[in-house]
């Protein structure tokens, strides 16, 4: 199923590239509520529980029926997860969440749209979660 791909592409990006910075990385079930990785220092005096969301292109994030279900301080939002030049996003739950959209057309569902997370603040920005040697 190309979805899945898209989503494995997304979290193996996201696992590489806090790899290469010095966190450790443990990638947990796919069927597992929250997070879909977790980064830790080496101490493990920070471990930070990071949900990963990958898409074919730039498009809306689907967030569910209720912001309050959301987990996971930490986001990684990855568009074009299965070119040869990924974009990753890094957000706090905190800012997903403030940046959210209901739609109330029939059921009620939330949405992250493509201006509220493609913003340079959070393009590849891996250093917003710190410097696990420190």
């Amino acid at each position: 199923m190309k979805s899945q791909l898209t989503g494995n592409s997304a979290l193996y990006r996201a696992a590489r590239e806090l790899s290469r910075r010095g966190w450790h990385v443990a990638i947990t079930s796919r069927n597992a509520r929250g997070a879909a990785l977790y980064a830790a220092s080496a101490d493990e005096a920070t471990v930070h529980p990071v949900q990963s969301k990958g898409l074919a292109k730039r498009m809306p994030v689907p967030l569910g029926n209720s912001l309050d279900s959301l987990r996971s301080d930490w986001w990684v939002i990855t568009t074009f997860a299965n070119d040869a030049s990924p974009v990753c996003y890094v957000m706090t739950l905190d800012e997903v969440k403030a940046r959210a959209k209901c739609n109330r057309a029939g059921a009620e569902a939330y949405w992250l749209q493509p201006p509220a997370y493609d913003a340079p603040e959070f393009r590849e920005a891996w250093h917003r979660l710190g410097d696990p040697r420190n």
